[in-house]
């Protein structure tokens, strides 16, 4: 199973959730929103199997923590994976969006200058800017669209342009979100939970439950779960293959 965006380090017992995901043999991307939760992520990680972690600045903290943009830019070298990062267009963060686009291509130009990362990107209410920032800076890397909510001809530009997208049971489970995954290339699509923000109940998604989203990727691509899983597991070995 392939977590390929959760907050490992926001949980309120990481280590546990951890030790839990390696004994479930989980792919994990533990994604940060900050470049110092980078080093503390990966100094809990340490070394644990199938678990990597994204060195990240979240579009929702650029307003008050766009000075740290110059510290996640010179640990882009050190950094296989970048994320999360992008821009965040919704109605509490849109007065911030001109200096998000500012941080955001000088973390993609970062990423070209390093000759290109796996980025996982958040593009929530901004999906055409995320995408007019990826044109602009080609040669920047693998961008993997989180949790993608923009139109069907924005899925269309980003599928031109090569974008990969992680889904999970949240976006799965609404009808827009299963019409998207539906129209998504599905050798470019990865599973993701997005916990502990995305909840089931009271309760955090916690990375094994992308089952469920094996199990409703399945159902869209006309396939059984284990079906759906040996094909996300053939997407994440080309991915990684490719950022290699």
């Amino acid at each position: 199973m392939i977590d390929f965006h959760c907050h490992l380090d926001l949980y309120e017992d990481p280590l546990v959730v951890l030790t839990q995901a390696v004994e479930y043999r989980c792919y994990m991307l533990a994604v940060t929103t900050t470049p110092l939760a980078w080093a503390g992520t990966r100094r809990l990680v340490g070394g644990a199997p199938r678990v990597q972690v994204g060195l990240g600045l979240h579009p929702e903290l650029v307003a008050s923590r766009h000075r740290e943009v110059e510290l996640l830019c010179s640990m882009v070298p050190d950094a296989k994976y970048v994320g999360e990062i992008g821009l965040d267009g919704s109605r509490p963060h849109r007065g911030s969006l001109a200096l998000q686009k500012e941080v955001f291509a000088s973390v993609l130009q970062a990423c070209v200058d390093t000759g290109g990362r796996i980025m996982t990107i958040h593009s929530r209410g901004a999906a055409t800017e995320v995408l007019d920032a990826l044109e602009a800076h080609p040669g920047a890397g693998i961008p993997v669209l989180h949790w993608f909510s923009g139109t069907q001809s924005e899925l269309a530009r980003a599928d031109m342009l090569g974008c990969w997208f992680s889904v999970g049971p949240t976006m799965l489970r609404s009808k827009k979100g299963r019409q998207l995954a539906a129209a998504m290339p599905r050798d470019r699509v990865l599973t993701e939970t997005d916990g502990p923000f995305t909840r089931r109940g009271r309760s955090p998604l916690m990375p094994w439950d992308v089952l469920e989203a094996e199990r409703l990727l399945g159902e869209i691509w006309g396939t059984s779960q284990a079906g759906a899983r040996r094909h996300l597991l053939s997407n994440l070995r080309r991915l990684v293959d490719a950022g290699d």
